[in-house]
């Protein structure tokens, strides 16, 4: 069934109002009719199943047949903090961490990342990642769309991450598997998660000690050295098992 996310003044007492971009799609792409099904969001944790009934040039009305609370959020606010890779890597790591939960990603400028955005080509860049941020939780089925961030100086990132309550920031130097399963497992539903990963060439042995300062704790993911697109997989992967649990 396909899902779409609307915003709150969309939806009304008996049904449902699905403008712009969509309303293109579900016609022209999907053409689908009066009657079919569709799967609706809002961003307030309910997932309204509606039937389409009348379908306009610049409007379609879905009528409610029924709305119920998901479950399929993450108990925890998992914020994912990722070094700016090389090409179009970045694209597929907002995909992924969609998929697997993450509730907003913060692109990071570090010492060691190639890439280097101004703040027009930053602000371009940002509304793609945006876009394929809905898409990723449409495909899902996510009851919201997580929010890709400005792109921020480390410093930044982890001084917007001071809130959190559990850091995590992988390290090849960080200690044996037992200290990070510790840690994994010390983690409980409902606490809010930061996730630090570096661009290609990792982060700096300052960036570290910064992190370290501001609580982040280093953590081990195996004796193998992973890619920045495929870190932050394997630690949302964990955390979300973690946490369904």
């Amino acid at each position: 069934m396909y899902h779409f996310f609307v915003a709150p003044e969309q939806i009304g007492e008996k049904e449902i109002r699905i403008e712009d971009g969509d309303v293109i799609h579900i016609r022209n792409v999907l053409r689908m009719s009066p009657g079919e099904q569709i799967s609706v969001s809002c961003g307030d944790g309910k997932e309204y199943r509606c039937e389409l009934d009348r379908i306009g040039e610049n409007q379609i009305t879905a009528k409610i047949m029924w709305a119920q609370e998901s479950d399929v959020e993450l108990p925890s606010r998992i914020c994912l903090f990722q070094g700016l890779p090389k090409g179009d890597k970045m694209e597929l790591i907002i995909q992924k961490a969609v998929e697997l939960g993450a509730a907003e990603i913060v692109p990071m400028a570090t010492r060691r990342a190639v890439v280097k955005l101004d703040e027009k080509k930053a602000e371009a860049k940002r509304k793609r990642w945006n876009a394929i941020s809905e898409s990723a939780a449409k495909q899902s089925k996510r009851m919201i769309v997580p929010e890709i961030k400005s792109v921020m100086s480390f410093q930044e990132a982890v001084n917007y991450a001071k809130s959190f309550d559990q850091k995590l920031i992988p390290y090849e130097l960080a200690r044996g598997m037992d200290e990070a399963r510790r840690i994994i497992h010390g983690i409980r539903p409902g606490q809010s998660i930061a996730v630090f990963i570096g661009p290609e060439g990792g982060f700096t042995e300052e960036e570290i000690a910064l992190a370290k300062e501001a609580g982040v704790m280093p953590v081990t993911l195996g004796r193998r050295i992973l890619r920045t697109e495929t870190a932050g997989m394997t630690v949302l992967s964990v955390l979300m098992f973690q946490l369904e649990g």
